[in-house]
């Protein structure tokens, strides 16, 4: 999981990419990058650790000159966290130059890694995906063109060999230089990219492609739709719009986690509205929390701040019990599910949250949480509400157990360190150290996200184990796990 946003603007993108990156940070907070570029084809980039706010200095911003650009936030899911050389965009000078930023992971790395250096000729300096899929994307281009000129047409045709040689989820930007930039998401469109455009005062047209729709929603843009599962868009210099369908076999399955945790709630993506998707979550799981918890056994219901609150509030309006906030979140602590290592996690959810004793002393309390993945948070907010004054803790997922590596753009690559994996629900609410223990059910999380919507599938491997692009196979799944730690 990161965040990427690309521009094509009639002035200076600088300030608008980074104000961009700010409304996704929290994609990401691994490191962050800017690449502008201007009209004769030179590239200015600047990229850090860290966030975006302690990343960027006045100088850097006042080199990156230009009025095409694009820019990411890192969450890193493969190569290392924290290496700065494995900060994003990537840069490769041939053919044109290009400067790539991606978001996902791809599976067959492997096999990239052995053609681009027998059969391509292409060296990489890191253990990155991104500088793989930079790479293709450039031996690609180099195959479609003998000179300087280059049309859409020539871009979309190294597009569609991108879709054959690629594996895995990707939703990619890419600037060309002298060109224009880029846009391309993999054919299952597992991880998400929206197109909006804004009318200058001057009569033309600007055009932005992001993670998620506030981001062009902030910036006063139209959102026109959603880059579709195998498509590629293309902006040129003079800010005209090409697309073409680039895969031979598309097929939507949006990453089911985007709506359980990832996204902000106050963007839609694939048509699909975050905040009511949660809602309709709460509304499922209070079902099933009245089916498995006994009468009287709850006063009041919470949330752990801030992604699962719409569904808690739901809860609590199906049970017709009350709702209390009983935690004070410290909102300059990172989000810990996507920090790497164990010990940076457990040392920061004490620093991020703090439970007020008056909201929890000698009350049996729901806790709803937007979902459980390796239990090392879960265990800690529930002791907190124990010391707080807790009668009792009944601890609810907004998603259903995680018990499967997630190999599409989420750091879980291990089925070991996963709480639920190979354990039964009460076995897990031992290991919790709660009272009573719910998790959402498969099919209403399913039912839930899909509900009003034209999608028909999700990826959900990280729940029922079914990988979407029918590729990741169990020898895959043992080496990631052998070789990924988090």
């Amino acid at each position: 999981m990161c965040g990427i946003v690309g521009m094509v603007g009639q002035g200076p993108v600088n300030q608008e990419i980074y104000d961009s990156l700010l409304l996704l940070q929290h994609r990401g907070q691994d490191s962050t990058g800017i690449a502008t570029a201007e009209p004769d084809g030179i590239f200015h980039l600047a990229k850090a650790r860290g966030q975006v706010r302690e990343a960027f200095r006045t100088r850097d911003m006042r080199a990156l000159l230009g009025t095409v650009g694009l820019g990411h936030v890192r969450y890193a899911t493969k190569g290392t966290a924290g290496n700065e050389e494995e900060a994003q965009p990537f840069y490769v000078n041939a053919p044109y130059g290009i400067v790539l930023v991606h978001n996902g992971n791809l599976t067959n790395t492997r096999e990239l890694t052995q053609e681009l250096f027998s059969k391509d000729r292409r060296h990489l300096n890191t253990t990155s995906d991104t500088e793989l899929l930079v790479n293709v994307l450039a031996n690609e281009l180099q195959a479609t063109v003998s000179g300087l000129d280059l049309d859409p047409d020539q871009i979309f045709q190294a597009v569609s060999r991108v879709h054959e040689r690629v594996e895995g989820s990707y939703a990619a930007i890419a600037l060309i230089a002298g060109h224009g930039l880029l846009a391309f998401r993999d054919p299952f469109g597992i991880r998400p990219l929206i197109l909006g455009t804004r009318r200058t005062e001057a009569g033309g047209y600007e055009w932005m492609v992001a993670s998620e729709s506030l981001v062009l929603e902030n910036g006063d843009y139209d959102v026109v739709r959603d880059v579709m599962p195998g498509e590629a868009v293309f902006i040129d210099l003079e800010g005209q719009l090409h697309m073409r369908q680039c895969a031979a076999d598309p097929k939507l399955a949006p990453c089911s986690f985007e709506y359980v945790y990832l996204a902000r709630p106050d963007s839609i993506m694939n048509g699909i509205s975050v905040y009511e998707a949660r809602l309709r979550m709460g509304e499922r799981l209070a079902d099933t929390i009245a089916r498995y918890t006994p009468t009287g056994a709850i006063d009041v219901v919470m949330p752990i701040p801030d992604s699962s609150r719409p569904a808690a509030m739901q809860v609590a309006r199906k049970l017709g019990i009350e709702y209390r906030e009983g935690f004070y979140k410290n909102r300059y602590v990172g989000r810990t599910f996507i920090m790497p290592g164990q010990t940076v996690r457990r040392k920061s959810v004490r620093q991020k949250l703090n439970a007020m004793s008056s909201e929890f002393k000698g009350k049996n309390v729901l806790l709803i949480d937007d979902s459980i993945v390796r239990g090392t948070t879960s265990q800690q907010i529930i002791q907190m509400a124990r010391d707080a004054g807790a009668k009792t803790v009944t601890f609810a997922s907004a998603a259903p157990p995680v018990r499967y590596p997630h190999v599409y753009g989420i750091n879980m690559p291990s089925r070991e360190e996963l709480v639920a994996h190979d354990r039964t629900i009460p076995e897990i609410a031992q290991e919790l150290g709660c009272d009573y223990l719910v998790y959402q059910e498969v099919g209403d999380l399913k039912a839930a996200i899909l509900e009003g919507s034209d999608v028909g599938d999700l990826d959900m491997s990280c729940f029922d184990g079914r990988y979407v692009t029918g590729t990741v196979s169990d020898e895959y799944l043992a080496w990631v796990e052998g070789t990924q730690t988090s």
